[in-house]
C-alpha cells in the first residue's frame, strides 16, 4: 500500500514517482523514455515542444508557454533527466521503484537530484494555466541529458546551437541542494572545476627490477600541472578535460531586478534565503558564461543532503511546498517589466 501509493495521493506526487521509476541511470541512462514522458507532458498541459539532438541519443527536450510580448526575453526553466549510478545493496529499496513509506518518504535515485524540480515545474505550470494566467514572457523549461558526467554531451552543447539562441533566455533557474535547516539556500555561483587527464609513456616496469624510463616514475607530482609535464621527461603530456578559468557570478544585490524579483517572492512567503556559492559545479555554468544570470535553487529545506547518497529520498510534503513555491515564484519571473538588456 505505501509504496503503490495510498488512496488519495496527490496527483503531483504520483506524477513525481512516475518519472523516478524511468531509469535514466549513467552510465547507460534511458533517455527515450524521459523524452517520451515530457513530450506526453507537454502535450497535456498544451505547451509547444521542441526535441533536439545536440549528440547521437542526446536529446535536450524543450517545453514552452509563450508570453503575451514576444519582445522581452524569456524564463528558462532548466533540469537535467540523468542520475548517478546506485548501489542496491546500500538500499533499503529499490531506487527505482520510488517507493513511499507510510511517513510520506519517497525513497528513489533523483528525488534530490533533480527530477523533483523537473516536476516541480511542471505541475507550477499546469497549475497557473489552469488558472487561466498569461504572462508577458515566455516560459521554456528545458531537460538535458548528461548534466552528472560533466554536461559535455549536453547544456554545453546545446548553449551553442541556434535553437538555444533563438530561446532568447534572460534568466535561468537551476538545481540546488537541500538545506537541513528551516532556510533555503540559492546559488549564484560555482567553483571552477578543472578535469585533467595526464598520459605517461614509458616502460613496464617490476618490483625486483630497475627499469630506467618507466610510465609511473614519470608521476612523482610536486609542481603544476605543466611544471610536472616538463619536470617528467619526455612523453609526458596533458590535456584538459574541462577548464574554467572565469567563473560567473550572478548578482543578489537588491538592486537587480532579477534578484529583487526572485526574493521578493521568497520573503513574501516567509522563505528565509542562504545566498551560497555551489560546491560543485551544475549546469548553470554554461548558461553563466553565454550571460544569462541564473540562480541555482531546489526548494528543500529540513531536508539532509543525500544527493548521489544511498537511500536518496524526499518527503511528499517537501516536494509538494516546492510546487507551491514555483507557482508563486513564475509570475513574478515573467512578469518582470522591460529591462535594458530586453533589447
Amino acid at each position: 500500500m505505501a509504496s503503490e501509493g495510498r488512496e488519495g495521493e496527490h496527483p503531483s506526487v504520483t506524477l513525481f514517482r512516475r518519472y523516478l521509476r524511468i531509469r535514466t541511470v549513467q552510465p547507460e541512462p534511458d533517455y527515450g523514455a524521459a523524452v517520451a514522458f515530457l513530450e506526453e507532458r507537454g502535450r497535456q498541459l498544451g505547451l509547444g515542444c521542441q526535441k533536439v539532438e545536440v549528440a547521437p541519443g542526446r536529446v535536450v527536450t524543450i517545453l514552452t508557454w509563450p508570453g503575451t510580448n514576444p519582445r522581452l526575453s524569456s524564463i528558462l526553466l532548466n533540469s537535467h533527466t540523468d542520475v548517478v549510478p546506485v548501489f542496491k545493496e546500500h538500499w533499503s529499496h529499490d531506487p527505482f521503484e520510488a517507493f513511499k513509506d507510510a511517513e510520506g518518504y519517497i525513497y528513489a535515485r533523483g528525488t534530490q537530484d533533480m527530477k523533483c524540480v523537473s516536476i516541480q515545474y511542471l505541475e507550477a505550470v499546469r497549475r497557473l494555466k489552469a488558472e487561466g494566467h498569461h504572462f508577458p514572457r515566455t516560459i521554456h523549461l528545458t531537460f538535458v541529458p548528461d548534466e552528472e558526467v560533466g554536461g559535455h554531451q549536453g547544456m554545453a552543447l546545446f548553449v551553442e546551437r541556434p535553437e538555444f539562441q533563438a530561446l532568447r533566455a534572460g534568466f535561468a533557474l537551476d538545481e540546488g541542494l537541500a538545506n537541513p535547516s528551516d532556510a533555503f539556500t540559492v546559488f549564484y555561483s560555482e567553483r571552477s572545476t578543472w578535469w585533467v587527464r595526464v598520459l605517461s609513456t614509458g616502460k613496464p616496469g617490476h618490483g625486483s627490477r630497475f627499469v630506467e624510463d618507466t610510465a609511473v616514475e614519470k608521476l612523482a607530482f610536486e609542481e603544476q600541472l605543466q611544471g610536472w609535464c616538463r619536470a617528467a621527461g619526455e612523453g609526458v603530456t596533458l590535456e584538459f578535460l574541462q577548464k574554467w578559468t572565469e567563473p560567473r557570478v550572478t548578482s543578489i544585490d537588491d538592486s537587480d531586478p532579477w534578484w529583487a524579483a526572485f526574493s521578493g517572492v521568497c520573503k513574501d512567503m516567509n522563505l528565509s534565503l542562504e545566498p551560497e556559492i555551489f560546491p560543485a559545479a551544475t549546469d548553470s555554468r554554461y548558461l553563466r558564461v553565454m550571460g544569462i544570470p541564473a540562480l541555482g535553487f531546489s526548494p528543500m529545506n529540513r531536508t539532509p543532503v543525500l544527493l548521489h547518497d544511498h537511500d536518496e529520498r524526499l518527503h511528499e510534503a517537501v516536494f509538494l511546498r516546492g510546487v507551491d513555491i514555483y507557482t508563486r515564484l513564475l509570475p513574478a519571473l515573467a512578469s518582470m517589466p522591460a529591462l535594458p538588456s530586453d533589447g
